[in-house]
């Protein structure tokens, strides 16, 4: 595989299958293993793996804490995009695995390690999204992928709990049983994947939730929200400006007391196949329906009808893990552009699930009450000039029928 390694920089959750990765490539590569921990707002695992690390014999440990990056240039720059996925999912684990795969290349380059490794299947998107990222940055790096590697035997459940009892590596209780789930959590979402979701037609338990309330226990009166947008970027909370990881914290907690944000899919991996999950949003939810409110009033209809063709695209380049590639570049460029406006308010009502657009306001609004106003519009808008306007609209469809090529 290239030059000869002698120092890799591991991916490294502190989840059972990273630990016994870092000790599957110090006894298979005889390498160092430096272990990289990016706190993208996971919650309290940070500082346990990394002790956890140094006892599995990690040579070195970085933890970056990357959450206010994490928010402020991919988290918020999704949503002015209004990328989602398949109509869908918001995003959560796909928009996050670019900046970690930055911060992956600048702790090899620090360290002056020769290769890269990381957990990721061969079934998943993560392991394409992850390389790509790492290619993009260092065209000549050397990846290490032991779900992929031919050396790579503990493919089984058993045979990883044996490696892991064999070597000392602790293993929670919890997880000696078969793990219901496979779960992403960062400041965005958190994820459920596998077990019993594996079969579509199965309903979550209510006690795989973890970010939101059930929407059928949530407070009976609504909780109403405003959001303060500058150019398409949300700076504020009911009037007191944030910085961006605190921002999505507090709504995070608002819509998940109110059960905002659960979604329940099936979607097509860029490898292939079928996925079902189930996704925890509820910050992101909230943005994305009073992000829409602001645009309706700010954005020129055109700008928005290119705007929303090209949203479909960025998701599916988000998901397939292309944020470094210059199409997405270009595209994100006219995104930016769209957003030069939108700046105004939108307060939103949250109640049982449901997150519900209820109020917009803006100074550079495009909104004319007095021109769309049912009643005496002083001579703003004179109605008699709409007869041509459909005549000439229509002259295409009279000429088609005349030539008999319509049929009812």
């Amino acid at each position: 595989m290239g030059k000869d390694v002698k120092k890799i920089v591991l991916a490294y959750s502190g989840g059972l299958d990273t630990s016994i990765i870092l000790k599957w490539l110090q006894e298979t590569y005889k390498a160092d293993v430096v272990a990289y921990i990016a706190d993208v707002g996971q919650g309290e695992e940070t500082e346990p793996a990394r002790i956890k690390a140094e006892a599995t014999g990690a040579c070195e440990v970085y933890v970056s804490d990357l959450r206010r990056e994490f928010v402020r240039d991919y988290v918020f720059p999704a949503m002015r995009a209004n990328a989602i996925y398949e109509g869908t999912y918001l995003l959560g684990t796909s928009v996050a695995r670019p900046i970690i795969a930055k911060e992956h290349i600048r702790i090899l380059r620090k360290t002056g390690a020769d290769a890269v490794s990381h957990g990721a299947t061969g079934k998943g998107n993560d392991q394409v999204r992850f390389e790509l990222g790492f290619l993009a940055h260092e065209p000549n790096v050397q990846i290490i992928a032991p779900w992929r590697d031919p050396k790579w035997t503990l493919n089984t459940r058993e045979k990883m709990m044996d490696f892991a009892e064999k070597h000392g590596i602790e293993v929670p209780a919890a997880k000696r049983e078969k793990s219901p789930y496979s779960m992403d959590r960062n400041m965005l979402h958190i994820s459920f994947e596998g077990g019993l979701l594996e079969d579509p037609w199965n309903e979550p338990h209510e006690d795989m939730f973890v970010l939101t309330t059930d929407p059928l226990k949530a407070p009976d009166k609504a909780t109403y929200v405003e959001i303060d947008f500058e150019e398409g970027t949300p700076v504020a909370v009911d009037g007191k400006r944030l910085e961006p990881e605190d921002l999505l914290a507090e709504l995070n907690r608002l819509g998940g007391e109110n059960g905002v944000g659960r979604v329940d899919i099936v979607e097509n991996r860029f490898v292939g196949m079928k996925s079902r999950g189930i996704y925890e949003t509820p910050g992101g939810t909230i943005l994305y329906t009073a992000h829409r409110g602001v645009e309706s009033l700010t954005m020129d209809r055109e700008v928005m009808l290119q705007r929303d063709q090209l949203s479909p695209k960025i998701a599916q380049l988000i998901y397939n893990g292309f944020w470094f590639a210059p199409e997405f570049e270009a595209m994100m460029a006219f995104v930016d552009k769209s957003q030069e406006n939108v700046t105004g308010t939108a307060r939103v009502r949250l109640y049982k699930g449901n997150c519900d657009l209820v109020g917009r306001k803006a100074e550079k609004t495009l909104y004319d009450e007095q021109i769309t106003t049912f009643e005496e519009d002083e001579g703003a808008y004179d109605q008699t000039e709409a007869t041509g306007f459909i005549n000439l609209n229509a002259l295409r469809l009279r000429v088609r029928n005349r030539a008999g090529l319509f049929k009812e």
